[in-house]
């Protein structure tokens, strides 16, 4: 595991999370990028799971840097002790540049997002699923590109920092590729959004695929620039 790495994520996990009007949800949103239950951070923390629950609920006033930096240490070590599995998915991101022609907006929000604001900013309908569910972020992504330029460890790029985020793949005809795409890919987002089509547009295959992967979907007939200047205007 290369130490610059390791270094360079941690101090973006703690500074987001130092720096955030939600210290407890960013660092909700940190540990379940990592796929760490909470009571598996407390063990390793070595205090009771309902300290965890206390700081992320907001319950609990705000760690201090120091106790921040131990917390993402922590979750950083349980990675490394299970394969280095997230980290190295992340590294490759630090290191990473995104093509134009396939990324063309990729955001992350300190604290959580409701679907429901997200998808009226960009004039989504649902086509399956709940809309009771936050966002951390988006990515605005060429869908056609995507599938034919990267291979299946670099589509995971498009995940950005956290997979608690929206795809929002442009230009597709049926909605069909970009979700086998995903059906195929270890890591799932928690909204798709198919742009340039209806719901009654939509491949009949798409809400029994999103449904085994609990991802909701969404449709709208937004061009591609109003959606990214009406995400960017967002003050979230």
């Amino acid at each position: 595991m290369k130490s610059g790495v390791r270094h360079q994520l941690a101090e973006k996990m703690a500074g987001e999370i130092t720096l955030s009007d939600s210290p407890g949800q960013a660092l909700k949103k940190w540990r379940q990028s990592f796929n760490i239950p909470p009571g598996v951070l407390a063990e390793h923390l070595e205090v009771s799971p309902s300290v965890i629950s206390d700081y992320e609920s907001g319950r609990r006033k705000s760690p201090g840097t120091a106790i921040v930096g131990k917390i993402v240490d922590t979750i950083l070590s349980i990675d490394e002790d299970n394969g280095g599995r997230f980290i190295n998915k992340f590294a490759k991101i630090l290191y990473s540049e995104f093509d134009e022609d396939v990324i063309y907006d990729i955001h992350e929000y300190a604290s959580p997002v409701a679907l429901s604001d997200f998808a009226e900013v960009i004039g989504a309908t649902k086509l399956c699923g709940s809309m009771d569910q936050t966002v951390y972020g988006y990515t605005v992504v060429n869908s056609l590109n995507a599938i034919l330029q990267l291979s299946s460890s670099e589509f995971n790029r498009i995940y950005g920092w956290s997979t608690e985020r929206a795809l929002i793949f442009t230009e597709v005809s049926t909605g069909k590729s970009p979700m086998v795409a995903i059906r195929v890919t270890p890591f799932k987002p928690r909204c798709v959004v198919l742009q340039g089509i209806g719901p009654d547009e939509v491949h009949p295959l798409i809400p029994g695929l999103a449904e085994r992967d609990r991802i909701t979907v969404l449709c709208t007939e937004m061009d591609v620039e109003t959606i990214i200047s009406s995400l960017r205007g967002k003050l979230w």
